[in-house]
């Protein structure tokens, strides 16, 4: 299944559930709090441990990418386009490991 057939499926029952399909309908911010709020579900379950199930990073990250199709979708954002030009532009890009990350050792002294 593609991005937009899955983005399809997110905005019927977005439609179903009356949350939204379209700008007017939403609160933009909101819908960016929302998603926030799933990735730190996800983090909050990562450190419980929980990696599958109920309420799990894997449920969690499900929810952070519905949640980025349904407002994609409500703003006729090609998400598939989007991440392809994005990873073109990544493969330009020089970054160290040092400039994106803390080293181990010192994070945990």
């Amino acid at each position: 299944m593609t991005l937009q057939e899955l983005q399809k499926l997110v905005l019927e029952q977005a439609k179903e559930k009356d949350w939204g399909t379209k700008p007017d309908e939403i609160i933009f911010g909101e819908k960016l709090a929302l998603l926030h709020g799933e990735i730190s579900e996800a983090l909050a379950a990562y450190r419980k441990g929980k990696m599958t199930g109920d309420e799990s990073v894997t449920e969690e990250l499900g929810d952070v990418i519905m949640r980025t199709l349904q407002l994609a979708g409500i703003y006729s954002i090609d998400l598939e386009k989007q991440i392809l030009k994005k990873l073109e532009k990544n493969k330009g890009r020089d970054w160290s490991k040092d400039q994106l990350y803390i080293d181990r050792d010192k994070r945990n002294k």
